[in-house]
């Protein structure tokens, strides 16, 4: 019998079989970075990617609305996210003080220094079970491609 995944890669146009492809990787993958970041750093991938963010942010900063775009996580998770971080000491909450009800995302020096250790591992995680699996030419082509999906889809109003 034929699975759900068998019928795409056979029968589906590539649209839809990049589509299907960039979901399973996803799933695939994602859970597999977790536990070996988890495993080696005792950081959880969420983290990582939040951390991640907020350095590549001016001043090491962002809303908390800028983040949870940013992070791909939705508003409740990226305020629970950032209650764990503050609670271990690698990212300050500051209150923005052109609106009362908005608050910063800050990375500590702390939160700096336990990234750039964690960095190795996700790096490693990300060629031993992607990377490796392309030529350098599909790498170039897949990245070009989501990069521009993403650009212009970001370009769409609302």
């Amino acid at each position: 019998m034929r699975t759900q995944r068998d019928v795409i890669a056979a029968d589906a146009d590539e649209g839809v079989r990049a589509w299907a492809g960039l979901l399973q990787v996803h799933a695939a993958l994602v859970p597999v970075l977790d536990r070996e970041l988890q495993r080696a750093t005792g950081m959880s991938l969420a983290w990582y990617d939040v951390l991640l963010e907020l350095n590549s942010a001016p001043e090491r900063r962002l809303r908390m609305s800028e983040l949870g775009a940013r992070a791909v996580l939705s508003r409740s998770r990226v305020s629970r996210l950032t209650d764990e971080l503050v609670s271990a000491g690698l990212v300050e909450r500051e209150a923005d003080p052109a609106d009362g009800r908005s608050s910063f995302a800050v990375l500590t020096a702390d939160g700096r220094r336990r990234l750039r250790a964690a960095a190795p591992v996700y790096l490693a995680g990300i060629e031993a079970h992607f990377s490796r699996h392309l030529r350098a030419r599909e790498r170039r082509v897949v990245a070009d491609g989501l990069w521009r999906v993403l650009r212009d889809e970001s370009a769409q109003p609302g």
